[in-house]
């Protein structure tokens, strides 16, 4: 069995964003690792302390991709980072393209949540369906595809996120990290850090569910959505690659990234 290195994956020390990390640092193609300041995934910016606020203006954050549905925007708008350019790229939350155009986010999930015994199975099911349906969606793919060439011409630092930072942020972190050469075993540390991150947030989170007057179901995929465990990252590389060989085969099959793309980000972003 191959033993790999644990990589000490750090968070960024901002107040009321747990799950907010630079991927700098991480191994690269060519031994090569990732630039520091150049590449961010966060949780949402929302209602944010004006510290925080300016700790993130000290890290010269130049673009900010925000990759929730138009629910999500308006149930918890971001923080606005003054001479930072917006992207609104939404990327699907649910493992049903059409569900999203419910109006509340408890009752897209709640509708979720009736679904899964019958046609998941069960929610860890369910998580790497929906992890399948953002890279395969016509829709989300369109907005990966925006996603990645803001990443290829970006000069300074660009900061993306979802709602908690784990998911669709964590998708778009293996694509560009694939791309960059950094290996399925990083890629995969990278992801389930988000769980250490967020482990104080969801541990009350949790009880406040267990205590909730919600259905077991609901109750059920909403525990699901809120750790990173290793096998939805693991289930979704190991499709990748026996699909098409590799992610970096998938992002040029799919998204039309081309070899001159993966040269641009490489001399862009690693050292």
């Amino acid at each position: 069995m191959i033993k790999y290195k644990r990589m000490q994956i750090k968070r960024l020390n901002l107040k009321k964003l747990n799950n907010t990390r630079d991927l700098g640092g991480l191994p690269a193609a060519d031994g090569k690792k990732i630039k520091h300041g150049k590449l961010i995934r966060s949780e949402r910016l929302s209602d944010l302390p004006d510290c925080t606020v300016e700790d993130l203006k000290k890290l010269k954050i130049t673009t900010v991709v925000d990759l929730r549905i138009k629910t999500e925007l308006e149930e918890h708008p971001d923080t606005i980072l003054e001479g930072t350019e917006y992207h609104i790229l939404p990327l699907l939350c649910t493992a049903t393209a059409g569900i999203t155009r419910e109006k509340s986010m408890r009752k897209t999930m709640a509708k979720e949540s009736r679904r899964i015994k019958t046609e998941f199975g069960s929610v860890d099911n369910y998580m790497i369906d929906m992890y399948k349906t953002i890279l395969f969606n016509e829709q989300a793919q369109d907005a990966l595809k925006s996603f990645i060439n803001l990443v290829i011409k970006e000069e300074g630092c660009i900061l993306w996120h979802c709602s908690g930072g784990k998911d669709r942020a964590g998708i778009c972190a293996m694509l560009i990290e694939a791309l960059l050469g950094v290996s399925d075993e990083v890629i995969m540390q990278d992801y389930v850090a988000s769980s250490r991150f967020q482990r104080k947030k969801y541990f009350w989170s949790k009880f406040g569910l267990i205590i909730a007057p919600l259905t077991a179901s609901f109750k059920g995929i909403l525990f699901g959505m809120m750790t990173a465990k290793r096998i939805y990252m693991r289930a979704t590389l190991d499709y990748l690659n026996e699909k098409y060989g590799s992610v970096i085969n998938y992002c040029k099959q799919e998204l039309g990234v081309t070899d001159k793309d993966i040269k641009i980000l490489r001399q862009k972003y690693l050292e």
